[in-house]
């Protein structure tokens, strides 16, 4: 089967858990011999490309967050010129984009703002890969619905739309109505619905009015968790560790794992918090910090990636993810893959499936922080739950999951062509 990808982050260019996933499908629909087209926006200050300036890339060997190992003979990366980047904002792009480059006649490319420059790209897109061979579409979030609708329209081909984030998700009630618009008009052009998890099919099914027997649960899952360096947990007098791993943004919960972290100090008073991660809300946090006197035991270390970031989970005593809306969470399955325990937001996707794991509501302050105490005064109840949690990874594997993406495909193709 030939499939025909769009997303907007792939390794070496990663900024969340959506670089991570489409990597890790990508990676194991290519091992059971599918072939894929990946396309993905990139920006060089480079004038708009033609065909032959679309590029075939090996993914970044130097980082020791992917396997190593992986082959990719049936993937080729193609990368198109556009002015848009992971999680931007609709501000971010009309105060950032235009004023990194004075040249003109460049800025005439791309779009006005956000959503003009996404139609743009998606058109572009879809004339781009018009000669391509594939049998299925495949995209995912909202900035890749303006090139599936394209490709749909021209090739005539089935479109599945993975769904790793809604605009509800990231915004609340905040959410820009804009986004909003562009991602119920492809939920309900889509030919099927993938997503993460069963709450993300009930947000599709309750804020979009999709019809739920049109979605398909497929959940993420986590990788190399043979390979990985379990921690010596002999040491039990070193100063206890908590980590936030993230975006620093509404959707994670930042400002609960702060308040939490206080009232933790309140009774412990040798434990560090570590926020590893950036985002619009890192001021705000470092700023509560400050005011809650609690600086001294609290650290933010920005992004981390590769090295850095299995640094982070060795060192950590226990992970925790207070998520005001997750669709899935893959940091979780990575803590536990590093024999740490974690404490998971009830409003999160992964909380369906895996059982080893204390659960909070991300509001509620007092009893996040009564669980981080609990674990980090008996090391022997956070040994048991990491070990046990563990057990449980080795049923949540990529290739199950890309198995059961390539039966959607095959469903659908098999109607399209009964339709014909």
């Amino acid at each position: 089967m030939h499939i025909l990808m769009f997303g907007w982050e792939f390794p070496p260019f990663v900024s969340g858990g959506l670089g991570v996933a489409c990597f890790e499908i990508t990676k194991a629909l290519t091992s059971l011999n599918h072939a894929l087209f990946f396309v993905m926006p990139r920006h060089d200050h480079l004038q708009e490309p033609s065909l032959s300036d679309f590029t075939r890339h090996a993914p970044d060997k130097s980082r020791p967050v992917f396997d190593e190992k992986s082959t990719f003979d049936n993937l080729t990366i193609l990368s198109l010129q556009a002015r848009f980047r992971p999680y931007v904002s609709f501000n971010d792009y009309n105060t950032g984009y235009h004023a990194e480059n004075n040249d003109s006649s460049a800025d005439s490319i791309y779009g006005n703002n956000l959503f003009q420059e996404a139609d743009r790209y998606g058109r572009k897109a879809a004339g781009l890969v018009r000669t391509l061979p594939f049998d299925i579409i495949h995209s995912h979030d909202w900035m890749t619905i303006p090139a599936a609708l394209q490709t749909q329209k021209s090739s005539s081909r089935p479109w599945v739309f993975h769904v790793h984030s809604l605009e509800y998700d990231r915004a609340g009630e905040r959410a820009n109505h804009e986004i909003v618009s562009i991602e119920r008009e492809g939920l309900a052009k889509a030919d099927c619905v993938i997503a993460v998890s069963a709450r993300t099919k009930n947000m599709i099914v309750e804020r979009y009015g999709i019809s739920p027997d049109k979605i398909s649960v497929i959940y993420n899952a986590v990788s190399k968790i043979e390979n990985r360096k379990h921690k010596d947990t002999t040491d039990r007098n070193h100063k206890k560790t908590v980590l936030f791993l993230g975006r620093i943004t509404f959707q994670k919960g930042p400002d609960y794992f702060v308040e939490a972290a206080a009232l933790v100090l309140e009774k412990m008073a040798d434990v560090t918090f570590i926020m590893a991660g950036s985002g619009d809300m890192t001021g705000q946090m470092m700023r509560r910090v400050n005011e809650l006197g609690i600086a001294d035991n609290f650290h933010f270390t920005g992004f981390l990636q590769g090295q850095e970031l299995e640094k982070a989970f060795a060192m950590s005593d226990l992970y925790v993810m207070p998520s005001v809306s997750e669709p899935f969470g893959i940091s979780p399955l990575e803590a536990i893959a590093y024999d740490v325990p974690v404490i998971i937001s009830r409003q999160s996707g992964v909380s369906e499936i895996l059982k080893h794991a204390l659960k909070v509501d991300f509001w509620d302050v007092k009893e996040m922080a009564s669980l981080i105490i609990s674990i980090l005064k008996h090391p022997a109840l956070g040994e048991t739950m990491a070990k046990e949690a563990y057990a449980e990874l080795k049923d949540m594997q990529w290739k199950k999951a890309a198995e059961k993406i390539v039966s959607v495909y095959e469903s659908l193709i098999t109607t399209a062509v009964t339709h014909e």
